[in-house]
């Protein structure tokens, strides 16, 4: 029983002291991404990158002041990209041309982040980052469907670096790619295509 009361007693100090090391603050978020639309069998549809906004709230939690921490976000993302379906018979005979598709999703990114803080009072001013982690995507809706079936959640690996500004700016420039498809056209069941995505972003963070 006493050794149950110290290893609780132990936890306990643990818990507090990782506690009061730890701050947490959220921001806005907004930025913009150029996404491709890669296909499996890269040469069925001739594809070309297309530009798309990006909004929402990041949150983030940095542990003591050895850099590291972590992020979370809920932003909404508007991830595009022309498609030639008229380039090829099967498609071209039903009437599909050199269309847009685009694909409105609620993104949810959670990254470990770390700071470089050693800069001698600099890093009042100036501090680099980088992170790295998976992104859980909901797919509310998709154009053309009538084309294209759509996967209704995505995981993407997501990473980049940065710089945080004044402690309370972060631009990001990061990289994310779908680990599964994005969707399939339904002519060709395995003619599977993957969104792959370039973006920036800034951070306002409230505190």
């Amino acid at each position: 029983m006493k050794k149950i009361t110290l290893l609780l007693a132990a936890i306990a100090v643990c818990c507090a002291t990782m506690s009061a090391q730890t701050t947490s603050r959220w921001g806005v978020t907004a930025g913009v991404n150029i996404n491709n639309v890669h296909f499996k069998q890269f040469d069925i549809l001739p594809t070309s990158t297309m530009c798309g906004p990006q909004v929402g709230l990041t949150s983030e939690m940095n542990f003591g002041s050895g850099g590291f921490g972590v992020d979370a976000a809920l932003l909404y993302t508007l991830k595009q990209g022309k498609v030639d379906y008229g380039s090829r018979t099967a498609w071209s005979s039903l009437g599909a041309g050199r269309e847009t598709v685009s694909m409105h999703y609620i993104d949810v990114p959670l990254h470990l982040k770390f700071k470089y803080n050693r800069l001698g009072g600099m890093e009042d001013t100036f501090m680099p980052l980088v992170y790295f982690g998976p992104q859980f995507s909901f797919l509310p809706y998709g154009n053309h469907s009538d084309l294209n079936k759509y996967t209704p959640v995505s995981v993407y690996l997501d990473m980049g670096v940065g710089c945080e500004l004044m402690r309370r700016v972060q631009i990001k420039g990061g990289y994310n790619f779908s680990i599964g498809q994005s969707f399939h056209t339904k002519l060709l069941d395995d003619n599977v295509a993957k969104n792959r995505t370039w973006y920036v972003n800034v951070t306002w963070f409230l505190k």
